[in-house]
Parts: C-alpha cells; sequence; structure tokens
C-alpha cells in the first residue's frame, strides 16, 4: 500500500443519524478518519466504540477531554502513538481539544495527523492554532484535517496555511443541507505528495441525515520507508521557526487588512 485516504467529519455530537453516518464513512472507506463532535461526556465511551465498530474501523479510546475530536483508523494502517488534548477555553464554552496520532502503513514512514475543531470565538481560533501547531512540529510529514469554523481569511486557516498548504478540494461542507462554506478542511506539510482529487458516489439523503457538515477527504502517496542517514536526514517540515513565521505573517496580514 503506498497511497492513503485521510477523511474529516463532524458528526454533531450523534445528535442526527448516526447510521447514515456510518454509511456515509463506509462508502468513502478512509484509512484514517479525524472526527469532530463526538459525544464526549461521561458514558460516551461505548458509543463511540460501537460507532467505530460500524464504520468497520478502529478507535483507540481515551478521547475524554479532547472536546469530541478523535480518529479512528482502519486496519490498513498502523499507529505506534495515539493522543488526544485539551484546548483552554473561556467561561461556559464550549470544550475544544484535539488528537494527534501518529500513522502510516507498514513499512512507510509515520505521518503526525491531527483532527481538530476550533472555536466560534476567532482570537480562541487564532490562539488554538499557534498551539497546535506547537504541537504537531517536528515529528516528520503532517496532515491536519478539522473543522475551521472559519473560512481562508481567518487568522487561524492563515496560520495553518503558512507551514501547511491546503489539500483537500475547496468544496463547502456547511450546511450539509445546502452547502455554502468551505469549513472542513485538510492541511499538509510540502512533504507530502497529494493525489488528484477523486470522487466517491454518497447519498445525499444520507448526508443530510448524518450531520450538518458533509465530510472532506484526499488521498495521500506514501513513499516506503527510508533509514535516516546524515546525508539524507533533512529534519522536520514543520518546525518551531515555521510555527513562529506562520504567526509572523497572520499578525502582519492582520495589520494590513486594518490599514486599508
Amino acid at each position: 500500500m503506498s497511497t492513503m485516504r485521510v477523511a474529516s467529519y463532524n458528526l454533531k455530537d450523534f445528535t442526527l443519524d448516526r447510521h447514515a453516518a456510518a454509511r456515509v464513512i463506509r462508502a468513502i472507506d478512509p484509512d484514517v478518519l479525524c472526527l469532530q463532535e463526538v459525544p464526549r461526556r461521561l458514558f460516551s465511551t461505548w458509543r463511540v466504540s460501537d460507532f467505530a465498530q460500524e464504520c468497520g474501523m478502529f478507535w483507540s479510546g481515551r478521547h475524554r477531554g479532547s472536546g469530541g475530536t478523535t480518529v479512528f483508523t482502519s486496519l490498513r494502517v498502523q499507529v505506534p502513538e495515539s493522543r488526544h488534548y485539551r484546548l483552554r477555553v473561556a467561561a461556559l464554552q464550549r470544550t475544544r481539544g484535539y488528537a494527534v496520532l501518529r500513522v502510516g502503513p507498514a513499512g512507510h514512514q509515520p505521518l503526525v495527523v491531527a483532527s481538530v475543531h476550533l472555536s466560534l470565538d476567532a482570537d480562541e481560533r487564532e490562539r488554538h492554532a499557534v498551539q497546535i501547531l506547537k504541537r504537531v512540529s517536528g515529528g516528520g510529514p503532517v496532515l491536519l484535517a478539522g473543522d475551521l469554523n472559519e473560512g481562508e481569511t481567518g487568522k487561524a486557516w492563515r496560520l495553518f496555511a503558512s507551514p501547511l498548504r491546503l489539500i483537500s478540494a475547496s468544496i463547502p461542507t456547511y450546511p450539509a443541507k445546502a452547502p455554502r462554506k468551505v469549513l472542513d478542511v485538510i492541511f499538509a506539510s510540502p512533504d507530502l505528495t497529494v493525489l488528484p482529487h477523486r470522487e466517491v458516489a454518497l447519498s445525499v439523503d444520507d448526508l443530510v441525515a448524518a450531520s450538518d457538515h458533509r465530510p472532506t477527504w484526499v488521498d495521500v502517496d506514501l513513499d516506503p520507508q527510508v533509514v535516516p542517514t546524515a546525508e539524507t536526514e533533512t529534519g522536520p517540515a514543520v518546525s518551531e521557526s515555521t510555527v513562529e513565521q506562520a504567526e509572523a505573517a497572520a499578525e502582519d496580514a492582520a495589520g494590513n487588512e486594518s490599514a486599508s
């Protein structure tokens, strides 16, 4: 296997038709599924576990504190590491967090994959984006997917787009009934090879019944793992310096907008 499909889907806390959502996911058949708004309250673990099984996927569990973000994987890939993190939010706001794992097919260099769901507050989104970028930096190729709750002019979007690049199709994902906004996206570091977008035949009825968002997905082409040597090791694609450059670029862009 040299191609890995990564998808992202906001599931609205299973408040709609999770069976329709499972049918959508099985049709997409991802190797890695970044999820947002899965049930996160006490005793919700069994619901998420049952849903993963219905999707034909594996779930590591331990998502408490991650604000409803997590990641499912198929048996076609290996997951040497999986973690969930909490993000600090203002009082009375929805809990926020993100999930990070290292994942890849056997014999291939693992990717750092993050599932994110940003705040409805712009300042909070920007602050969280910086924290997430620092967490995923330095571990190899990076792929970041999720619901940003803002478009390409937003500060958090621009922060992600500086060390990373948008690789998902610019197709509106929200609201599911009549999509008008591109909120659900996938970014990747420049060292990843992205294949042309492949459409999947999905039931519109299932898409509308499953969630208020529609999913997005990409296919990445992976090279066989090479043992690093002094000549081949080039360092991380996303580092602390690239994160700092992204922060500076976002501040400059914000300043230019204020002046115009």
